[in-house]
């Protein structure tokens, strides 16, 4: 198992304080299991507003989703949508490959795992 590609990905996305839990619902009303949230502070868009003598803190949620591939259009769908996050300067989302996964019971067998 360990090295092994799974049919899974983490969906990543990162919006606005305050927006997380309402897009965590729909995300699981689409199909995920469950999430992880936390909180981040952006660094790229502070700056900006310290050049112009401005200083706003920029804080962010950031969401975890481990999703079956299958489920991940939906999910995805509805997370863009209800962060309205096409719209410019509402967040991003994207995916990336899970490898080497320990830890989730509803997976395989991981008694073979040396």
């Amino acid at each position: 198992m360990i090295d092994e590609v799974l049919d899974i990905r983490l969906i990543v996305a990162i919006v606005e304080r305050g927006k997380a839990e309402k897009i965590v619902e729909s995300a699981k009303k689409s199909g995920a299991t469950g999430a992880t949230i936390f909180y981040g502070r952006g660094t790229g868009e502070s700056e900006v507003k310290k050049f112009l003598n401005v200083h706003i803190e920029s804080s962010k949620e950031i969401i975890l989703i481990i999703s079956e591939v299958q489920k991940l259009k939906n999910i995805m769908t509805a997370m863009v949508e209800t962060g309205k996050l096409k719209d410019p300067g509402t967040g991003i989302i994207f995916t990336l490959p899970i490898e080497n996964l320990i830890g989730l019971h509803h997976r395989k067998n991981l008694k073979d795992l040396k």
